[in-house]
């Protein structure tokens, strides 16, 4: 069966060879060839040898390659001239001989294919000095870029981990002095009790001591679950319970009141007044204790929870995504940013009625880490950071779209910036400070990845990047 191969006029419309001469264009015209794959089909596959160089003459395509255990697609096109495979057949490195991504078929696809000896020759003889200049780039520039790219997700990395780790010395701290408190009052509880129980053991009738305790014991009770709150040190100290002011504040805390206390004077012995209500005391602040180890070990869990659903651990990348769910992870993230003392108010505006999104949950929340963490360096510690979320209708070229914007009172954004703000490696930031890729990749992620759009309004004092998703989902999804 004959191949079916693309003149020379044919090939020079595609924009890779469009300034090649006659004679080249059918060179590659005689050692090329179509091929056609269904939708669906797996075209080339990382790490396989690297055969041929494939060019896209219609359909739609995705490239994925694989980062941390997962596939991740990285590029998602119609667009015709497209090439992938063995496009760095001229160079002689190990990493050029393999195929560096998976390719596969969104739609129907035809391709016109070129053997990877054949493009690798090509380029050599026709272009040495380009062949030269890429090499110097394939070995220099794209570990330049790799090393600058793995720093950005370090720094990244380590800004959410700044503030989880924050975030969770507090309660985690709060839950170990919770319980070293209550380990001294329990002692100091049994200790009250113990000379209680001593003291009402002789008593000529066995009964009414026993009685006395109990009585005590229900009145102790009673303050765990109390209706009134009062100013409580001058009755003790009225009544002879020394330290009486320093025992005030845990029962007040439990809302006892002198009424109460005038029972447990009326239940036991004078001289036992003062254990009773040490007692008393310990047991509030026993059962206040607990109120804390309580509260703080449902911090530590709902800020795991809040981690889980910001790195989308042991979850599929593409999923039904509620934004606010991100949104309020990634501040719950960066909290220790956010506050009360920085000066910093965060304001929330949600539309709760959204819809949820087919979307890639986790980068998402790499576009709003990146946003957010953005503005507040810009309001220098004090400002407004609005968190909106809207439908919008626009009728652009995204359609109906889910509309999360991300406002600072900072500066603003001069005119000048607002035109290469989204460009690899622009970045107002002091050295150190910044790589400028933040806002090159929330591009890539909300226009690339889920066929959206991210525009930035600013004035000074208004400054607000505008994230639009369509309620579809991806492109293709």
């Amino acid at each position: 069966m004959t191949a079916e191969r693309l003149s020379p006029d044919e090939l020079r419309e595609l924009f890779l060879f469009e300034k090649l001469n006659g004679e080249q264009l059918a060179w590659l015209a005689k050692r090329g060839e179509v091929r056609h794959y269904p939708a669906g089909t797996v075209v080339h596959s990382s790490g396989e040898p690297a055969v041929l160089l494939f060019v896209l003459l219609e359909g739609a395509i995705s490239l994925s390659v694989r980062a941390g255990g997962a596939e991740i697609e990285v590029n998602r096109t119609d667009y015709r001239g497209t090439y992938s495979g063995a496009f760095l057949a001229y160079l002689d490195l190990p990493n050029a001989q393999s195929y560096r991504g998976t390719l596969r078929t969104v739609t129907g696809c035809r391709f016109w294919a070129l053997p990877a000896a054949d493009f690798g020759w090509a380029v050599r003889e026709w272009f040495p000095m380009a062949t030269h200049l890429l090499e110097g780039f394939a070995v220099q520039g794209m570990g330049t870029m790799e090393t600058v790219s793995t720093r950005e997700r370090l720094v990244a990395l380590g800004t959410v981990t700044a503030g989880l780790t924050h975030e969770l010395n507090n309660p985690a701290t709060a839950t170990a002095r919770a319980a070293t408190a209550l380990r001294e009052r329990l002692s100091a509880l049994l200790d009250e009790l113990v000379i209680i129980a001593h003291a009402c053991s002789p008593s000529p009738t066995p009964t009414s001591g026993e009685g006395q305790i109990a009585t005590l014991v229900d009145l102790v009770r009673q303050t765990l679950h109390p209706d009134h709150r009062a100013e409580l040190g001058d009755w003790l100290e009225g009544h002879g319970v020394d330290g009486g002011w320093a025992l005030a504040p845990p029962l007040v805390a439990a809302g006892v009141d002198t009424a109460w206390l005038e029972r447990v004077a009326a239940t036991v012995p004078a001289g036992l007044l003062p254990p009773a209500v040490r007692l008393a005391a310990a047991a509030c602040e026993t059962a206040g204790l607990l109120d804390e180890l309580a509260e703080a070990a449902g911090r530590i869990t709902r800020l795991i929870g809040q981690a889980k659903q910001y790195t989308q651990m042991d979850r599929a990348p593409l999923q039904q995504v509620d934004v606010h769910d991100g949104l309020d992870s990634t501040l719950a993230m960066l909290a220790h940013k956010l506050q009360a003392g920085t000066g910093i108010e965060v304001v929330r505006d949600y539309d709760r009625s959204l819809p949820k999104l087919l979307a890639y949950a986790g980068e998402l929340n790499q576009v709003w880490t990146n946003l957010i963490d953005n503005a507040v360096d810009a309001m220098d510690g004090h400002g407004t950071l609005t968190v909106r979320t809207r439908r919008d209708h626009g009728g652009d070229r995204n359609g109906d779209c889910v509309l999360v914007e991300i406002g600072d009172t900072g500066p603003g954004v001069p005119e000048h910036v607002q035109a290469h703000i989204f460009e690899p490696f622009f970045t107002t930031k002091p050295v150190g400070k910044g790589t400028g890729l933040g806002l090159d990749i929330c591009w890539r992620i909300v226009v690339q990845r889920h066929g959206g759009d991210l525009r930035v309004v600013s004035a000074p004092g208004d400054s607000r990047f505008r994230v639009l998703l369509p309620v579809g989902g991806p492109p293709g999804s």
